[in-house]
């Protein structure tokens, strides 16, 4: 009978109708160049991730809000690699009140996010203690968090659970390589993902390369049979998903 009711489970998670080959695709490390705002005129609900206190920040969010554009505070966190957070970054010799200070600062300035996502942070994710206080600020403001999985060893997402905050992981990198072949390949990998599973999420950034592909590479997705959607709607899904299961009679004994 248990294995009747795992297999309904399973079920249930790997085929629910509320998914149907959606995507994600959010774009990370905005900011620093005004020729970030040309990303605003790619097709589709593409989702952004603004890197704080950066100089374009408060210009890009200001348009992106009238065209509807799914936001995120993309926090810069301490990697293993000795490299350069730049301004709000997260550190692991902070204390609990540095660091929600330091982030509550930089969700002060961008007021039209829907939720955070971590730029660098191998060292931080990885620390159990500094994503307690990161979700405990986050599950204040009501916030997701997207762990772009920096490393495999991220505890963020398991903390999150335990504070009450919606969260998802990114599958792909669309551009840790920028040939138009390799930008292609990871594409596909993104699309075939989301044909398994109902649904992926990709991550990409603000390279030229990167918004030519993507100016015609997004135009496949509907003629293909996928629905790209801002990522909030995947983080929604989700949790419809898990409500659904608890809510069904045969999880009890």
């Amino acid at each position: 009978m248990r294995l009747l009711i795992t297999s309904f489970l399973v079920l249930i998670l790997c085929a629910a109708p509320s998914y149907g080959n959606q995507i994600a695709i959010v774009i990370d490390d905005i900011g620093y160049h005004e020729r970030d705002l040309e990303l605003l005129d790619l097709p589709g609900q593409l989702s952004y991730a603004i890197l704080p206190h950066t100089p374009f920040s408060q210009r890009f969010a200001y348009q992106a809000s009238h065209k509807r554009r799914e936001l995120l505070l993309h926090i810069p966190m301490q990697a293993l690699e000795d490299k350069a957070l730049g301004p709000g970054g997260l550190t692991l010799d902070m204390r609990k009140w540095q660091l929600q200070t330091t982030l509550g600062h930089a969700l002060a300035t961008l007021p039209q996010v829907k939720g955070v996502n971590n730029h660098m942070g191998s060292a931080l994710t990885q620390s159990v203690e500094p994503m307690k206080w990161t979700m405990e600020l986050l599950k204040k403001r009501g916030l997701y968090f997207l762990d772009s999985r920096t490393t495999e060893l991220s505890q963020a997402q398991n903390v999150a659970n335990l504070y009450g905050v919606a969260n998802v992981a990114r599958h792909v990198f669309l551009d840790n390589q920028t040939q138009p072949d390799a930008l292609r390949r990871q594409f596909e990998e993104l699309k075939s993902l989301a044909r398994q599973q109902g649904y992926a999420i990709g991550i990409a950034h603000p390279y030229p390369q990167t918004r030519v592909f993507l100016n015609e590479a997004l135009g496949e997705l509907a003629n293909e049979g996928f629905e790209l959607v801002p990522l909030s709607h995947l983080v929604e899904q989700k949790y419809i998903q898990l409500a659904a299961v608890k809510r069904s009679p045969l999880t009890s004994e």
